[in-house]
């Protein structure tokens, strides 16, 4: 069942609250994280976008409890990763959830059906068969169920990997870079099946990406720079995700940005 949270008028279904993170001591000290706060709204897809070093792929692991804040809260829902003993976050990134990386992470030896269905498999878990078939449909795969990876596109094997996130009908799903792997037709393939989905199912999606056209499939794209929130746009395009991105230019002239 999808647990969220009201901030105000927003429903969240993850979000952080002074969120630090820190590398390092010292003069080696790096805080790639430096006091956020932002919610990612239930229902909707969100981007997290920034330049190299500016903290948005931090602040995807550590909503979603793969990395701890060095102080700050990180929230799924109504619950504090931070209350929870390991045993406990685990359980709770089985069941609520969802990952997609740039790289598929398909195993090998197991057919589309079942690399769908891993997570549910190895949690001893039925289901919802109603769900997992809809998902089958939503991302285009009916006919390639008994394939093996090996015998997918790269696109077809993303699109895979989307629906495994899904499959246990989790309150989030993280996607970090999920096209980076991807030519640009495959690419825009995925990024309207993550859309759709959203859409269908009413789930979130959260992800990182550094291209402007990625982020222009968003419903609000978030700006990270120096490890703080600088910025968000709403119902965004690539023209102008690439303009406000042109702010983080350090070269001579640009346009400085000010956390």
């Amino acid at each position: 069942m999808t647990t969220t949270i009201r901030t105000g008028v927003v429903v969240a279904a993850a979000r952080v609250v002074d969120a630090v993170k820190v590398h390092g001591t010292g003069d080696t000290e790096v805080r790639a994280l430096d006091g956020v706060s932002v919610d990612f709204p239930a229902g909707r897809f969100t981007a997290i976008m920034g330049p190299s070093g500016s903290g948005k792929s931090t602040l995807m692991h550590c909503a979603a409890g793969l990395d701890t804040l060095t102080s700050g809260s990180a929230f799924i829902g109504d619950t504090d990763l931070s209350t929870l003993d390991d045993r406990r976050l685990t359980l709770l990134r089985r069941q609520r959830i969802g990952f997609v990386f740039q790289a598929f992470n398909l195993i090998p030896a197991l057919t589309v059906a079942e690399n769908i269905t891993l997570p549910i498999d190895l949690a001893g878990e039925r289901g919802d068969r109603e769900w997992i078939d809809a998902l089958i449909d939503t991302v285009g795969l009916r006919d390639r169920l008994h394939h093996r990876p090996s015998e997918l596109s790269g696109g077809q094997q993303q699109r895979v990997a989307v629906a495994r996130a899904f499959a246990g009908t989790p309150d989030v799903v993280f996607a970090d870079e999920p096209t980076g792997n991807l030519d640009s037709r495959a690419g825009q393939e995925v990024l309207r099946l993550l859309g759709r989905t959203v859409r269908r199912t009413s789930r979130t999606v959260v992800m990182v990406t550094h291209d402007p056209v990625a982020a222009a499939h968003a419903d609000e794209v978030v700006f990270l720079a120096d490890g703080h929130l600088v910025d968000r746009m709403q119902d965004p395009t690539a023209e102008r995700v690439l303009d406000r991105l042109k702010a983080f230019d350090p070269s001579p002239g640009a346009t400085a940005v000010t956390p």
